[in-house]
């Protein structure tokens, strides 16, 4: 059953409904209570990775449950309130100005992400003071969004949120909207579609982190076994896709995840995930002090964190120890 709480730009909806999964067997007391994961995002394509890792965790014994938010801020939320044990977004920006104890443990996706928008616009420098459609506020294509204006000298207009790259690109070609970033999957599904009526327009170079499994820091302490088999199946996970992405869809079809979707979605699975890691969205080492470094630099010039860069230190955002065990683990 899957649980999506959907939101509007006045207000937070309150419809939730959830994806629950059976006790696993194995490394974890039967009594342990189900870990609350709070997902900044839909299930897609994009995302049915991370839900792979987690059943498989749920094999090694580590029982979850996951709900899926429509705007990231709201995982961060509930992980902030314990509401959720962990959750699945970009807290980097929260951690600072808050205090709050979350500590990134894996990185799952990196921001390469596609601007597009109508023909009517040739360049950046036509989209000076026009409206332009992000996933969320505060969220990586919001910063990239910033980085490109203050790269080309623009500003952008009226700012609106839709959440979801398949929704925006809906909107687009319904006439909705005229301008956005986009993951990669939806580019190729717009460029097909609709080629002659957009164009792709000039990104960053150095993509940061994007979607990060984080957690408070005193639960992950407290929860310590638990935590180390997740993040040693996402690290495991991470490094067979790497070197084969059919693994996805292989697992995808024995788990049955995603069985909504149409024919002409899952038969694509395989190519956007040989694409992806080709691109190095699923980068395979799951993050260390150097890209949380690099993101410092990305979300510093994007004007999500503030600086200087060298100020900022890597134990107040992440959390390596189950990173670094999982790759004992998995020998890489």
């Amino acid at each position: 059953m899957f649980k999506t709480l959907f939101t509007s730009r006045r207000a937070v909806c309150t419809a939730i409904a959830g994806l629950t999964l059976a006790v696993g067997m194995g490394a974890v007391n039967a009594q342990q209570k189900k870990i609350r994961v709070a997902f900044g995002d839909v299930l897609s394509t994009e995302t049915v990775s991370m839900v792979i890792a987690l059943e498989r965790a749920k094999e090694k014994g580590v029982d979850y449950e996951i709900t899926f938010l429509a705007k990231e801020e709201l995982a961060i939320q509930a992980v902030i309130n314990g509401q959720a044990d962990l959750g699945v977004g970009t807290p980097y920006s929260v951690i600072q100005k808050s205090k709050a104890p979350l500590r990134i443990l894996f990185q799952g996706t990196r921001l390469v992400f596609f601007p597009v928008a109508d023909k009517q616009y040739k360049t950046w420098k036509d989209l000076n003071g026009q409206p332009f459609t992000f996933h969320a506020r505060g969220t990586g294509t919001e910063a990239i969004g910033n980085i490109i204006a203050k790269r080309e000298g623009i500003q952008f207009g009226d700012r609106s949120y839709v959440p979801g790259s398949e929704n925006r690109i809906i909107a687009m070609m319904k006439g909705q909207i005229k301008a956005s970033i986009i993951d990669l999957a939806n580019k190729n599904t717009l460029m097909e579609k609709a080629g002659d009526r957009f164009i792709v327009l000039p990104g960053v170079s150095s993509p940061a982190s994007d979607e990060t499994l984080f957690g408070n820091l005193d639960w992950i302490k407290a929860n310590e076994k638990q935590v180390d088999i997740i993040v040693t199946e996402f690290a495991r996970l991470w490094a067979e896709m790497n070197a084969d992405p059919a693994v996805i869809e292989r697992e995808r079809a024995k788990r049955k995840l995603m069985a909504d979707q149409p024919k002409e979605v899952l038969t694509k699975v395989t190519d956007f995930y040989t694409v992806s890691t080709k691109e190095g969205i699923y980068a395979p080492g799951g993050g260390s002090a150097e890209v949380a470094k690099s993101d410092f630099e990305f979300y510093v010039e994007a004007g999500q964190m503030q600086g200087p860069v060298s100020s900022l230190a890597v134990d107040n955002f992440w959390y390596l120890g189950p990173l670094e065990r999982a790759r004992k683990a998995i020998g890489k």
